[in-house]
């Protein structure tokens, strides 16, 4: 078999999770693997916030592009960056198992909490949903706007003087800084963001390789993320919205989905849940209830704040 290219962003994070991919490739499939690195909007732009440059899709565009033009084969995606909807003539054709969804707390004062943070403390995070939650919680706590790859963050701890940065329990493994967590915050606590600690793999529909790479598809992770992004989907979310949903399986078997959507603020939170045995159609009914009780207003100023 010809040689498969695997389309990734450059980021330590992102070549980390293509490599794991390609030597998983390379195992079940036996067949050589080539990482073509692609820049992204997202990577180009670094000096203002995400919420203000458009919305999901600035990491994945350019990479999509490279799938449709036949520059690559296979595109490796964290899937919390992916839009709802999946350009026509591309297909996500696999999700491998799911790294731990939460979200870690890195404290320069190692060993602490995020309830025991001293008032006015400054908590560095580049996401809208964790900087509404992080306010709803705790209205002391100062949020200072932080950009920049993993490692970069956490040299920010130290150079801005932050007493903590929020990042992904999952990019800190897949990077071999699991050690540098000082708290797992529960999804209780801070509700994850959509698909957060899975990787989406992306090709063309048409190619045989799709079909192929099901192979490496674990059906738990694929179960959470379609009920997750029906969720995403209804609400049509994008990074410039405070929005989250998980969904966790129970000892049942259904899936229960929990979502919110919050205003920039953090001063109103809409909560909804569903319970069902279809992955999707329970994603969208917990979006349902969340847009029935006040979300749908919420999502409206929220675009409107940032129109």
């Amino acid at each position: 078999m010809s040689r498969i290219r695997i389309a990734t962003r450059g980021s330590e994070l992102a070549l980390a999770q293509a490599r794991a991919i390609a030597a998983r490739i390379e195992a079940a499939l036996d067949a050589e693997t080539e990482l073509v690195i692609v820049t992204t909007a997202g990577d180009r732009i670094q000096d203002r916030p995400l919420a203000s440059l458009g919305g999901k899709g600035l990491f994945v565009k350019e990479i999509e592009d490279a799938l449709l033009e036949g520059r690559a084969d296979l595109a490796v995606h964290s899937a919390k960056d992916l839009p709802a909807r999946t350009p026509a003539g591309l297909a996500l054709v696999a999700w491998p198992a799911r790294e731990d969804p939460r979200d870690a707390l890195v404290a320069r004062a190692r060993g602490a909490r995020l309830a025991t943070l001293p008032r006015g403390a400054r908590i560095g995070t580049g996401s809208v949903r964790r900087a509404a939650q992080l306010r709803a919680l705790r209205s002391d706590l100062e949020i200072v706007p932080l950009r920049g790859n993993v490692p970069t963050r956490l040299r920010k701890l130290e150079e801005q003087g932050l007493d903590a940065v929020v990042l992904a329990c999952a990019g800190l493994t897949r990077l071999d800084l699991a050690d540098r967590i000082d708290e797992r915050i529960a999804t209780d606590v801070l509700l994850p963001a959509v698909a957060q600690g899975t990787l989406a793999l992306e090709a063309r529909a048409d190619d045989p390789l799709a079909a192929r790479l099901a192979a490496l598809s674990d059906a738990r992770a694929a179960r959470s993320a379609a009920a997750e992004r029906a969720f995403l989907a209804r609400l049509e979310g994008d990074c410039n919205v405070p929005l989250a949903a998980f969904a966790e399986e129970e000892a049942d078997g259904a899936l229960r989905v929990r979502g919110l959507v919050a205003s920039l603020d953090g001063s109103v939170i809409v909560r909804g849940e569903a319970r069902g045995t279809e992955a999707a159609s329970t994603g969208f009914a917990a979006a349902e209830r969340v847009l029935a009780t006040g979300g749908a207003a919420v999502l409206a100023r929220a675009r409107q704040a940032l129109a």
